[in-house]
């Protein structure tokens, strides 16, 4: 079969042939053209793209750490809470130094820096920063036993430890100008932490570290203390980079003053910094001197008994330091004995056939607070859960439940812990007794129970995640 073609194409030459051909690419010209006036998309547009906002950090107790519910930390909260106005998901890009964290900016791998910066941290070369979040001091920190600073003529002709890459090392070296003898030592991919130990180990005669690092590792450190104030009222700022477009920079600080205004990042300080008790010289002392020396002998018990019951390993601990401060051989007037300070009933109900074995009284003390927490109503949530389980291993269920219901009665929540509390007292006052299904209960000595507990949980969460105590925990497990 033959095919013809049809000769219209071809009739009138060459300018026929180029009338065609010119048709498409004009198309094509206008094509590019249009794309060429589409304005490239902004830094926003681009996260959003990708649904994903790259933080960089620094792991420390004062930006990222984890606790039983996960990473957590001021700067992890804030920075989750900005990615989730944002839509997108929150990534964290771990570094070692506040050099490295101005390369991953600058150079594009992170999209902000979020790691408890001073505004202008680092000289601020290529970096922007936003609006202040906290306001902390910059402490001049000494050995408790040697000479307290009062002043920066204090300093000169000592040793005095900083981390590199810190507003700290501008500080001193402009006050040189005032003082020529001030030397300084620098803790190179250094923390506040390291300082800190440092300084408690007597390589240096001062300290510099800011408030919020100091409050945090306060417990951790018994025996130092500030001296003075180098610096006062200073902002922590998220760093971006100088260059290209502000939209993610303006979507940032808009977050950031909405979330200074409405109480969050307060709420946020309080809760990082501010709930921990102060507790006195020696009963710090004694928690560090136990921490090192009696936890490591039974932190693989507690870490295998927690995965059995299916809690913390450092909730059980903290439960056997407010028992028995880690005393195996531990014996009360009572006659409960042991690490977790076990009843002859309790023992003999959860198998134990020696209350002073360690791994025994371990693991029926996790085993009791599990069949506790499974009887606490399904919709009591967490944590509130755990700490009414700890009160009722304290004072028994029974209890508890009277306390719920005068909570109840009283207009409170009987599911929240922050309002069951408040009426344990009453557990004993002689206006309620009568009201009580299971008799007076010293519910007052029970909520003192729960809140040390949470006190020294909060402390063996800090001394994990911390580079002094949380190698010895782990190799003490393996």
């Amino acid at each position: 079969m033959t095919t013809l073609l049809k000769p219209s194409l071809f009739q009138g030459g060459r300018h026929s042939l180029a009338r065609h051909l010119l048709a498409p690419l004009a198309l094509l010209v206008i094509v590019a053209a249009t794309m060429a006036l589409r304005p490239a998309p902004t830094a926003l547009e681009r996260i959003q793209a990708r649904g994903e906002l790259v933080v960089a950090t620094r792991p420390s107790l004062t930006t990222v750490y984890r606790d039983s519910n996960g990473l957590t930390g001021m700067e992890y909260e804030l920075a989750k809470g900005f990615a989730e106005r944002l839509g997108v998901e929150l990534t964290l890009l771990k570094v070692d130094s506040t050099a490295a964290l101005r390369k991953a900016v600058r150079g594009g791998r992170a999209d902000l820096a979020a790691a408890a910066l001073l505004a202008g941290e680092d000289g601020s070369q290529g970096l922007r920063y936003s609006t202040p979040y906290q306001i902390v001091d910059t402490l001049v920190m000494y050995r408790l036993g040697s000479a307290r600073p009062t002043a920066l003529a204090d300093l000169a002709g000592k040793t005095v430890v900083l981390r590199a890459g810190s507003r700290h090392a501008e500080m001193l070296a402009r006050a040189r100008t005032e003082q020529p003898d001030l030397d300084f030592k620098v803790v190179e991919k250094g923390s506040a932490e390291q300082v800190l130990t440092l300084l408690e180990q007597g390589e240096a005669d001062y300290g510099l570290v800011n408030s919020n690092a100091y409050a945090m590792h306060r417990a951790l450190f018994p025996d130092l203390a500030s001296g003075f104030t180098l610096n006062r009222d200073q902002g922590l700022a998220w760093a971006f980079n100088d260059g290209g477009d502000r939209t993610l920079y303006l979507a940032a600080q808009r977050y950031l003053t909405q979330v200074k205004a409405d109480g969050t990042a307060e709420r946020l300080a309080q809760r990082f910094y501010g709930q921990m008790e102060q507790m006195d010289l020696y009963s710090a002392r004694s928690f560090i001197r136990h921490l090192d020396d009696r936890l490591p002998n039974y932190t693989a018990d507690f870490r295998q008994a927690a995965d059995s019951a299916g809690f913390d390993w450092r909730l059980l601990a903290a439960m056997a330091y407010q028992e028995s401060l880690w005393d195996a051989q531990a014996i009360s007037p009572t006659g409960v004995e042991g690490l977790m300070m076990l009843t002859t009933r309790t023992a003999r109900e959860m198998g134990v056939s020696d209350r002073t074995d360690p791994a025994q009284s371990i693991r029926a003390g996790a085993g009791y607070l599990r069949q506790l927490h499974d009887r606490v109503p399904d919709r009591i949530q967490e944590p509130d859960r755990t700490w009414m389980a700890l009160a009722a291993y304290n004072m028994g269920m029974g209890h508890l439940e009277d306390a719920r219901v005068l909570t109840q009665r009283q207009g409170g929540d009987p599911d929240r812990w922050a309002d069951v509390k408040t009426r344990l007292t009453l557990l004993d006052h002689p206006a309620y007794v009568n009201q009580l299904r299971y008799g007076a209960a010293p519910g007052g000595q029970a909520a003192v129970y729960v809140r040390h507990i949470r006190h020294y949980y909060d402390l063996l969460v800090r001394a994990d995640n911390s580079e002094r105590h949380g190698q010895t925990l782990v190799a003490a497990s393996e």
